[in-house]
C-alpha cells in the first residue's frame, strides 16, 4: 500500500474510532465524516443538550501534499500522539492550528 492510502487508511479507522466516543450528557451524536477523494477528515458533534444546540467540530485532520494537517484537535486523546502510534513519522504530522512560525519549535512538521 503506497503512503498516500496508507495515511487515508489511518486517519479514518481514527475517525470512526473517536466518532465511537458520546458526551457523557445531552443528546449529542458523533458523526464521522470521511471523504477520501478530497483527504478531507471531520468529527462533528451534532444535536441538543437540553435546550442548548450543539454543532461542532472535535477533529479535523486533512491530508494535503502527502502531509497530515491537524487543522483542529478538541479530543481528550491527542491525535498526533495516535498518529505516531500508527507509525506515521513526525515530519509528516504538521500541527495546523499553531500558526506557521510557531511549528519550527515542535517536534512536528513545518509544512
Amino acid at each position: 500500500m503506497d503512503t498516500l492510502n496508507h495515511y487515508r487508511q489511518i486517519i479514518s479507522e481514527l475517525i470512526y474510532e473517536y466518532a465511537k466516543y458520546k458526551p457523557s450528557h445531552g443528546q449529542i451524536e458523533a458523526e464521522a465524516i470521511v471523504n477520501p477523494a478530497t483527504d478531507h477528515y471531520e468529527l462533528m458533534h451534532v444535536c441538543w443538550d437540553g435546550q442548548r444546540r450543539v454543532h461542532g467540530c472535535v477533529l479535523h485532520i486533512d491530508i494535503i501534499q502527502g502531509k497530515i494537517w491537524i487543522q483542529h484537535d478538541g479530543t481528550n486523546r491527542p491525535v498526533a500522539e495516535e498518529l505516531l502510534e500508527a507509525g506515521v513519522p513526525k515530519e509528516d504530522i504538521i500541527l495546523g492550528f499553531h500558526p506557521p512560525q510557531v511549528r519550527q519549535y515542535t517536534d512536528f512538521g513545518v509544512a
